[in-house]
């Protein structure tokens, strides 16, 4: 059924939401799953958006009543203002890059690993010791922390140059041919839009 091209960020509580569910959708419907972290902050600065501290307070004052209503809803553990919220993103998303590469694991646990480690158990993913446990936990090599960095930035780089080119302003956002879907919450219409009844 083709391809879902899946921009997330390693520390978005959205993406965090999601879970699982993306891979679910994609087997149901036999699509393939192309993932692509991104820098988030950096997309928010070419596409209008702003960093949640930045945001006028009664903007961050929603945001959090609504993280706590979601994590209810999906019956998911959150805590809305974790220890290690913001950290550096981009030492997870090149070794999810070099993960998704070697392959042998699970990349949507993967990805779902490193946002619960955040949101959920308020560890730190630029560290390396989170990052180790958390690619072990998803069935990959740990030592992956240690390779491919230099690719890994040239990745994460170029997924955030493709992400603006196609229209991506937030996290997670799915694609699929020219129909774009942002939120964990558009996962339904994106398995409507793959069933042909959207």
């Amino acid at each position: 059924m083709g391809q879902i091209d899946y921009y997330f960020s390693t520390i978005s509580p959205y993406t965090y939401l999601a879970g699982t569910r993306l891979e679910e959708i994609a087997a149901r419907h036999g699509a393939e799953i192309a993932y692509k972290p991104f820098d988030i902050a950096a997309c928010f600065a070419r596409t209008g958006g702003q960093p949640p501290k930045d945001r006028h307070p009664n903007r961050q004052a929603y945001r959090l009543q609504d993280l706590a209503r979601q994590a209810r809803k999906l019956d998911l553990p959150l805590t809305v203002k974790p220890a290690h919220f913001p950290t550096n993103p981009a030492p997870s998303s090149y070794a999810f890059i070099a993960a998704a590469r070697a392959g042998g694991g699970d990349p949507g646990a993967l990805a779902h690993g490193f946002t619960r480690a955040v949101w959920a158990e308020e560890r730190d993913i630029a560290e390396d010791a989170v990052i180790r446990d958390v690619l072990e936990a998803a069935g990959f090599d740990p030592a992956l922390a240690d390779s491919g960095l230099l690719a890994g930035a040239e990745t994460y780089s170029a997924n955030l140059e493709e992400a603006v080119e196609r229209g991506v302003f937030g996290a997670p956002f799915y694609i699929v041919g020219d129909q774009r879907f942002w939120g964990q919450d558009r996962l339904a219409d994106l398995e409507l839009h793959l069933a042909g009844k959207l």
